[in-house]
């Protein structure tokens, strides 16, 4: 700061109203003009750099601030989506449960209908054994009976007659039993 006062200490002494703020012209003309010059070097040099700084950022704050809005956006889009799968899928899933009931009473109606039929075999089956055992028993009580009566027909006429003589014998026999 010599030169400031170096204009202070060499100015003659002005007289008026500003100088009685204590104002010397000089110096004022000089720190303007220094002034001018410190103003001229910032907006050419200085203030383009932080401009461009701040115009970045500025745009980096836009770009966020975009992607933030899309983001959101595509979140709201997802959701909406999401919730709409869900309700197919549970539509979808009441869709298989019944599929699955239906077909499990189909499967059941057919087990019971396969075991009727099994059980009506197994008891078409009995009767049909009971019958031939109840044909082979009276063939056996019938063929036991003919014995019988051969042996009661000997004892009675006391001799052993052929075996024609005792079929007519038997026969005759059976037919006055009945």
């Amino acid at each position: 700061m010599l030169v400031p006062t170096y204009f202070a200490s060499t100015a003659t002494e002005a007289t008026g109203p500003i100088a009685a703020l204590g104002i010397d012209w000089t110096l004022l003309v000089f720190q303007l003009i220094a002034f001018s010059l410190l103003v001229f070097a910032l907006n050419k040099w200085v203030y383009p750099i932080f401009i461009r700084a701040i115009d970045k950022r500025e745009a980096m704050i836009e770009e966020s601030t975009k992607a933030a809005v899309n983001a959101e956006k595509n979140a709201a889009k997802s959701q909406e989506e999401t919730e709409k799968l869900l309700k197919q899928a549970r539509v979808e899933a009441k869709e298989i449960v019944v599929t699955a009931k239906e077909q499990a009473a189909g499967m059941l109606s057919d087990a019971e209908l396969k075991s009727k039929q099994q059980a009506e075999r197994a008891i078409a089956n009995a009767e049909d054994a009971i019958a031939k055992e109840v044909i082979a028993a009276k063939k056996a009580l019938h063929n036991e009976t003919i014995e019988l009566i051969a042996l009661a027909t000997e004892k009675v006429v006391s001799q052993k007659v052929n075996a024609s003589a005792d079929a007519a014998l038997i026969k005759r026999a059976l037919e006055e039993a009945k």
